[in-house]
Parts: structure tokens; sequence; C-alpha cells
């Protein structure tokens, strides 16, 4: 199964499936979807409205989101992925092999999305492929695009035009083989702005530094951050300190473009990590009232806004889909995987929020994600692929 392993996946990230804005989307699932036909699949694919799109991504509205849904027979469960992949970066960072030309290496195939997320990809169709050789069915299977900007138009499309038939949905991201995710940490990103008075840096006293503004405030949010570093979240975490939440200021920042000025802007990012015992509205509240209650010491105007918020997410470890899967997984691996919180933000919000109980595993390793020389382990590939097929035998039904 490693040669296939090898043969599938170098196909799929030869495709540069780059996002934004969102290339060659229409190559990649014309190849999946004539895969899936040739198991007996019934497919369907749907096309996002580029209305929707240009809403959230203006850039990207001539070019079509694609999803692929592809069925056998009465779907139990559910194997869902992204193929978009984020942009390779600088050329010279790339030493194994150029970032769409997969080379296979001691075990690892590198190319951009190997691990985020085609070498899960390549899992699912692994399975599929088993599965219908032995002749299985019962399990249905979706490829969504735009996963790295922020999924609405990708499996958040998916799960509101009611394309899930399946009661149960396996992510098939890079979380490794030896554990499931079993949600994700959210986010609220903000955006505090200090407007003091530009003036010449010739004369700073005719001005108000709106720079010195942001770097009293950017100072002050240290408070913030230990006051609620005491929290913790009550789930296993893939690094401990995931479990409480966190703050990251000055990711981005905006301000003045000339030394000899006195700027009378300037802003910078925050970004707020949240654990799943928090909710998105209380984090909001309680940072812009501690943002506000710093500013009234300074004579600046501040404002903070809003640029993105992801709600948290998680099903119990002992729900009955992390245990199928785990007996599964342990019978291809003969371990027991961890129930983990991811750290980042995963498309299984779009599932749980519409009442769908999902779960993310994948083959990794994920800390090679989005990076230079990315890279998935094969070996990892298959036992997915196996497990994921061990499921299917568990919970679906031979042909009649």
């Amino acid at each position: 199964m490693e040669s296939r392993a090898v043969e599938l996946l170098s196909r799929l990230v030869s495709i540069p499936t780059v996002n934004p804005p969102g290339e060659r989307y229409a190559e990649l699932v014309d190849l999946a979807e004539r895969f899936f036909k040739s198991l007996g699949m019934d497919t369907e694919v749907v096309e996002v409205p580029r209305a929707e799109v240009a809403a959230r991504c203006p850039e990207c509205a001539d070019r079509p989101r694609l999803i692929l849904v592809a069925r056998s027979g009465e779907p139990r469960i559910h194997f869902n992925g992204h193929y978009d992949v984020v942009p390779p970066g600088p050329p010279e960072g790339w030493r194994v092999t150029g970032p769409f030309e997969p080379r296979y290496v001691n075990g690892r195939l590198y190319g951009r999305g190997a691990v985020d997320m085609k070498g899960g990809l390549t899992s699912i169709m692994l399975a599929a492929e088993r599965a219908a050789r032995e002749g299985l069915q019962g399990f249905e299977v979706s490829l969504v695009p735009d996963e790295e900007t922020g999924g609405e138009t990708g499996a958040g499309y998916l799960v509101r035009s009611g394309m899930v038939k399946a009661p149960w949905v396996v992510i098939a991201e890079g979380s490794g083989e030896d554990r499931i995710w079993i949600g994700h940490r959210g986010l609220v990103w903000f955006m505090v702005e200090v407007r003091g008075r530009q003036a010449h840096g010739s004369t700073p006293w005719l001005g108000l530094n709106a720079f010195e503004g942001a770097a009293y405030l950017a100072c002050r949010l240290r408070e913030y951050a230990a006051a609620i570093a005491s929290r913790r979240s009550r789930y296993e975490y893939d690094d401990p300190r995931g479990a409480s939440p966190t703050v990251s200021a000055g990711g981005e920042v905006r301000g003045s473009v000339k030394v000899n000025v006195v700027p009378g802007y300037f802003a910078f990012s925050v970004d707020r990590r949240v654990i799943p015992e928090e909710s998105l509205e209380g984090v909001e509240r309680e940072f812009v009232e501690f943002v506000r209650g710093a500013a009234g010491e300074i004579p600046h105007a501040v404002e903070v806004r809003v640029l993105n918020r992801c709600e948290p997410s998680v099903i119990e470890p002992d729900h009955p889909l992390v245990e199928a899967l785990s007996r599964a997984v342990k019978e291809v691996t003969g371990r027991r995987p961890r129930r983990t919180v991811c750290m980042g933000g995963l498309d299984l919000r779009f599932f749980t929020r519409a009442g769908v109980p999902a779960v993310a595993y994948g083959p990794g390793p994920a800390e090679v994600a989005h990076a230079p020389d990315e890279y998935v382990e094969v070996r990892q590939v298959v036992s997915v692929a196996l497990s994921y097929y061990a499921l299917i035998k568990r919970l679906s039904a031979r042909r009649p």
C-alpha cells in the first residue's frame, strides 16, 4: 500500500491548489471525482455561490470554489478534508525539492501540502479503495476548499447546505497517528488603534505620539495576559501550556511611514486564544474593558476593533465516535491514541456547530505544516488509511 500512497499523494501535491487566491481547484476536484467514481461511489460537485465567495474574499470571486461529495450506500461515517494549501514562500527555503515537485526520500513525501493536508486526503482515498475492494459501503467523503482562509466557503458551506448525511465526521487533518484531536481552541483577533497628533520630528512637542500610546497599551497587556493565565481547561492538550488562554500582541502593526514624523496613528493586532470553557462574547467584552481602562490613563484616542472570531469546539473524550475511532487505531497500531485538543483552529467547528460530532485524525507530523520542505511520513499515511478502513468496517455494511 505504501507505493500506492506515494503514487496518489504525488499526484495531489503536484497540483498547486494555492489559496489565496484558489488556483487549479477544478483540476484537483476532477482528479478526485474520477477516482471515487472508479470505485463505484456516487459523486456530486457543488460550486459555492460566487456572491458568497466575494463577500468573504473579493479577490477570489472569479475563481470557482468547488466541493466534492462521494457516497457509498447509506452513510454511517463521513470523512472530510480540505484540498487548498498555503503559498510556498521564498523558493530558497525549499532545499529537498520544489514545493510542487513531490519527492519521496527516506519514507517521507516532500512538497507543499504534503501534511496539510493532502496526506490526509490520500489516506481517505486509500481507505475508500480498500473498502470498495472488500465490498463495504455506508460511508461518504467530502473534499472542500478554503480551510486556509477560514473555511466558511468550504466546510462551512458544505454543512450549511445539508450535504453531510452521516451522523459522525472524521477530518483528516495531520494530528499524527498517535493522537485524536477531539477539538480545538478558539480565537478572537483584535486591532487596537491609537490616534494622536502628527507633527514634524524636529518639533515633537507640537504632536502627540501615537506610537508611544500604543507601546504603553501593549506593555499593559502583560497584566491582562497574566490575569487570564491562571484559567485552566479540563481537557488534555498537545502541549500542557495550551490549556490556558493566551495573548499575542504585535503580529500585525500599522503606523507612520517616515523617520522625521511624529506618528499621529499607530495600531497593533492582538491574537487572543480561547479555551473551550470560555465564550467568545465574554472574551471580547473582557478584553475591550481592559483596554478602555488602560486607555483612560493616556491622552490618546483609542479604539478596539474585532478582526476575526472563531469559536472553540470540543466533544467529550469518551464520546462514542472517539471510542470507535480509538479502537480502530489500536487495531492497526497496537496503541490507544491520545485524545487531545488542537492548539490551532480546525474546520471541525462547522460540524459541531450544526450538532454533528466531529474529530480530527490524520497523518503527521503536524509541526511541519506551512513550513519550507513540508513533508508527511508515508508510513503514517498508510497507517491512518488502515485505521479509517477499520472504522468503516466496524460501522458499515457489505454490499447486498
